[in-house]
């Protein structure tokens, strides 16, 4: 993990007289309980009082950058930035003003950090992939890119109303809001930037809203492809010019092992850059530009400076479960380019989903625990810097509920096509109606009260949807739905989250500002680049980094310029990808490139299921999730032995629960802390599983 931690004060003359935990003088400061300087364990400090920043973690130098103006005024960069120093110091002028977007808008993933005096700014990206928390800490404020440092700090207990959110409305805001598994921990919404001025924090948007009373200006289709083309190669170049990164000299030889084998069963990846090689059409766009750029990697032997340096493309075949075969034959196809070096990983009942439940804890729950071995797999066989395609269907799809943004903006002819191809999917005449007259009641519902009526919904323990295409397009049109794990839980829970719910659904003046469509693709957006965030901590690769560029600020900002006509066609992500391409000087595709693929994912994750039933019955035999009053452990099992069986239940609702369980028993487990200083080496959830009065029992 990596992650950098600050704190804001009260006043630069008062961090000898702040209270700490005990009461004692002076804790706040530099000073901890046993008369160590307190700091965060393996840090490096980028600037110190009143107002410190540390980073912390496996940092490489190119990664961190600290512009500084004068003594007050300074700018810290972590992650793959590609502004020169000379952008960053008109950047940092331009934020002593108060200006913040442009802040977020140079190529790359990173974070900003700028300090004008007392003022602290910390600028979160726009999809929700490099996150900030902060907490009350010592008559200030303390903030960092991860969560668990400041439940460490704080000695949080667990946030029992937000794992059973994390169940029952995953994609919901208003059940979410800003809170974390960490209770007094809490989360700057993406798009948002932390503002510290001497220890008083406010949360500022820098993005603009569109206004609900007039519809969305138009957009020119082909300026908008080539905006999403511009940001993408602007992206993958950021990286590319990064310096080179080798991992940790090979020991030697091992009898019977090939070098690519040998640093796979080490744990290390291949130097260079390598990309995902799916055979989809996301992870093939980036591996081609990667591979196509002017420069390093892709130089074909013999050709310029850094000769024969080849993108190492990956694909994993499953060949414990089949229905991937024309997906590696495109990547195949694709990998016969002279630019790319081909690996394919094999995978067997090893690697399946649930067959291997040990790994490190991450500093949230997220469903892609149960398949982080699976990943680790692939990712083994990677390069030190690894393109993914991860992102790229939230970024670029139409979300369902975009159709209601169409009525609403008095679009009715634009849904001649999704409607057309979810009534082939279908087969029936009766599917238009149903899905123009959802649309329609979703386009005149108000926020607060389609949110109330998830609530209903909970309380009553409403479940049951339509199966398939249609169903599932029909369910998603409305402000919100319950979770798939939702029908596993307990009444209190589902009460609970109601009750966060029915709160939640004025908390904005009424609405988010925004039509139900963006709000919902923006909510899923930021689910999915949470539980990146996950897989990324718990597949992690030493000396690895993971690159997701459809998730970069300029990506998505590009993406969302994309007009609402041309992304409900189907198939659009693939046509656009391909006009990306085209203008790129890639033109010539496999057959068949772009073919939507999903039906492989279920089935490895019942193949899975089936083979790992024991362990996962062993794992709710007493889980904490019952102790938290969350579930009933009888239930869950059942439930486990009915999808092992066959019977056809919402296998990522079971992730869900499976992925929560393995979290807690990770983090009650675990020994140690992030901080040095701290009274008896302070750390969150001190006292376990101890459940507080909850909001339904208490009338409040």
């Amino acid at each position: 993990m990596r992650w950098l931690v600050g704190w804001s004060s009260t006043a630069a003359g008062a961090l000898g007289k702040t209270v700490g935990f005990d009461g004692r003088e002076p804790y706040g400061g530099q000073v901890g309980d046993e008369g160590e300087t307190l700091h965060p364990v393996g840090s490096q400090l980028l600037w110190g009082d009143p107002d410190p920043l540390w980073a912390v973690g496996d940092w490489r130098p190119d990664e961190v950058r600290v512009v500084r103006a004068d003594a007050q005024t300074r700018i810290a960069v972590l992650g793959i930035c590609g502004a020169s120093d000379e952008q960053l110091r008109v950047g940092l002028f331009a934020a002593r003003g108060g200006a913040l977007r442009h802040l977020t808008a140079w190529p790359g993933s990173y974070t900003a950090v700028v300090q004008v005096g007392r003022r602290v700014t910390v600028c979160g990206d726009l999809a929700g992939a490099r996150p900030v928390f902060h907490t009350p800490w010592a008559g200030g404020t303390a903030y960092a890119t991860a969560a668990l440092p400041l439940a460490d700090l704080i000695e949080a207990n667990l946030d029992f109303g937000h794992l059973a959110a994390l169940l029952a409305a995953p994609d919901v805001p208003a059940a979410l809001h800003d809170s974390t598994p960490y209770d007094g921990v809490r989360r700057v919404p993406p798009g948002h930037a932390l503002i510290l001025r001497a220890g008083a924090r406010e949360i500022a948007g820098y993005e603009p809203v569109a206004s609900l009373a007039v519809a969305a200006p138009p957009s020119d289709p082909d300026r908008a492809v080539d905006g999403v083309r511009d940001a993408l190669v602007d992206a993958v170049r950021a990286r590319l010019a990064a310096p080179r990164h080798v991992p940790d000299i090979d020991p030697g030889p091992v009898p019977g092992m090939g070098p690519a084998e040998r640093r796979a069963a080490r744990g290390m990846p291949v130097p260079g850059i390598g990309a995902d090689l799916s055979g989809g059409p996301a992870s093939g766009t980036l591996a081609l530009l990667a591979a196509g750029l002017p420069g390093r990697p892709g130089t074909v032997l013999g050709h310029g400076t850094g000769a024969g340096e080849r993108l190492l493309a990956v694909t994993f075949n499953d060949l414990a479960v089949g229905g991937r075969e024309a997906e590696v034959q495109r990547a195949g196809t694709l990998a016969a380019n002279p630019r790319l070096h081909h690996v394919v990983v094999a995978g067997d009942e090893a690697t399946l989903p649930y067959a291997d439940l040990d790994g490190p804890l991450t500093d949230e729950p997220g469903p892609s625990l149960v398949t982080a071995a699976r990943h680790r797999a692939r990712l083994a066989a990677g390069s030190a810097d690894h393109f993914t395609g991860h992102g790229a269907r939230q970024v670029l799809d139409a979300h369902p509920a975009r159709l209601a943004d169409l009525l609403m903006d008095r679009k009715r002819r634009h849904l001649v096509r999704p409607v057309a191809a979810l009534t082939k999917a279908e087969g029936s005449v009766l599917v238009p109606a149903r899905v123009y007259g959802a649309a329609r009641r979703l386009a005149r519902t108000p926020y607060g009260a389609g949110v109330e009526g998830l609530a209903e919904r909970l309380r009553q323990r409403r479940f049951d949807e339509p199966g398939g295409a249609v169903g599932a397009s029909l369910a998603a049109l409305a402000w919100g739905g319950p979770g798939p794990a939702a029908r596993w839980l307990t009444g209190e829970a589902l009460a609970e989250v109601s009750v966060r719910l029915e709160g939640g659904a004025y908390r904005n003046g009424g609405g988010p500002g925004q039509r139900p469509g963006d709000h919902r693709a923006r909510a899923a957006l930021s689910r999915h680049a949470a539980d990146l965030r996950v897989l990324e901590q718990a597949a992690e690769i030493r000396s690895q980094r993971l690159h997701a560029p459809f998730l970069d600020n300029q990506v998505v900002r590009a993406s969302r310029a994309l007009p609402e006509t041309l992304r409900v066609r189907p198939g659009a992500r693939a046509e656009i990808l391909r006009t990306v391409l085209k203008a790129s000087g890639i033109a010539d595709l496999p057959a068949g490139w772009g073919t939507p693929s999903q039906a492989s994912a279920d089935a490895a994750a019942r193949a899975g299921l089936r083979m790992s039933t024991d362990p996962l019955l062993s794992l709710f035999d007493a889980p904490l999730l019952a102790e938290a009053g969350l579930i009933e452990a009888r239930v869950v099992r059942k439930a486990l032995r009915a999808a092992a069986s066959g019977e056809r239940l919402p296998l990522d609702g079971l992730a869900d629960l499976v992925s929560l369980e393995l979290w807690l028993r990770r983090l009650l487990s675990r020994r140690g802390t992030c901080w040095t200083g701290t009274p008896a080496r302070a750390r969150a959830v001190p006292a376990g599983i101890a459940p507080q009065r909850r909001a339904v029992s208490s009338g409040g």
